[in-house]
């Protein structure tokens, strides 16, 4: 189980959400067999969406960032419920790449950054909002940053990190999500500012013992921050076999009728690899519902 604990000045200027997600990208790892730097770019982009999901309102509200950069990865997806639960995928779950020069992953190169990140919220409306922007650097974190400045007006600072071992496995993961109310005062936003200059990254910081709900309050301190909220989030897929048919029966008359045309027909979940198969009969059968 990761946690997400939110924070919030004692103004209720400034707003901070943390993550623990050190199970939720090992679970990434160990569902999609992920090369070391695509596990560190679909972990930062599943937290990333975790932390945006948990700020929303109401159950059945979701959220989903795809990233299209032009890298070897291709299209990296992840949804979020609005409690931060999350799932994902991406085109290629193996990439090889060199390390950057700092001799850490090369996840803006695997990224790519000639692309755009997409917003979908589905908030229970007739349409979904939908919001878009250039990537600045692939590196995930910043560009989400960027969203939330060009397309909500909302100054942001996002900060992710994915620390992956020798075998591959996940050591630890984790984010914090802050952001600042239109009425922030100055004196808030020079303080917010000295306490990021000071974290050199998510992952040290938690190599040193220090928990999200440690990470959340570090970025506000001085401006007197109580927690708001301490959940409990994972990696988790809603597939379904009824989904499963409802998504084939879309297909159409003349699509179902050449799928009947094979024994059987197997429909395999991209976010947990769960495989539903049909027969023949059972895909015309989708025909008369």
């Amino acid at each position: 189980m990761g946690r997400i604990v939110r924070t919030i000045s004692k103004d209720a200027s400034v707003v901070c959400s943390a993550i623990d997600g050190t199970d939720i990208v090992s679970e990434i790892e160990k569902i999609h067999k992920t090369s070391a730097v695509v596990t560190a770019a679909l972990g930062r982009l599943a937290m990333g969406t975790s932390l945006v999901g948990f700020g929303l309102k109401d159950e059945g509200d979701s959220v989903t960032l795809r990233i299209n950069g032009g890298g070897p990865t291709g299209s990296l997806t992840a949804v979020s419920d609005y409690l931060g639960n999350v799932k994902c995928y991406c085109d290629n779950n193996i990439v090889e790449i060199p390390l950057r020069p700092d001799g850490k992953l090369n996840v803006g190169g695997a990224v790519g950054t000639d692309g755009t990140l997409s917003v979908i919220k589905d908030l229970g409306l007739k349409e979904p909002y939908i919001g878009q922007t250039e990537l600045v650097s692939g590196e995930i974190a910043e560009d989400i940053t960027e969203y939330f400045a060009e397309s909500e007006q909302t100054p942001t600072v996002c900060a992710l990190g994915v620390l992956v071992n020798p075998d591959l496995t996940v050591k630890r993961a984790g984010g914090f999500l802050l952001q600042l109310l239109p009425f922030a005062p100055d004196e808030s936003i020079d303080i917010i500012e000295r306490n990021i200059s000071k974290i050199s990254s998510v992952t040290s910081l938690m190599e040193q013992g220090m928990s999200a709900e440690d990470i959340a309050l570090m970025t506000l301190d001085g401006l007197e921050p109580n927690v708001l909220d301490d959940f409990k989030v994972s990696y988790r897929c809603d597939c379904s076999r009824e989904r499963t048919e409802r998504i084939l029966k879309s297909l159409g008359e003349k699509e179902l009728r050449e799928l009947s045309q094979d024994a059987t027909t197997e429909v395999k979940c991209h976010f947990c690899g769960k495989a539903y198969k049909f027969t023949s009969a059972e895909i015309l059968s989708l025909i008369e519902k």
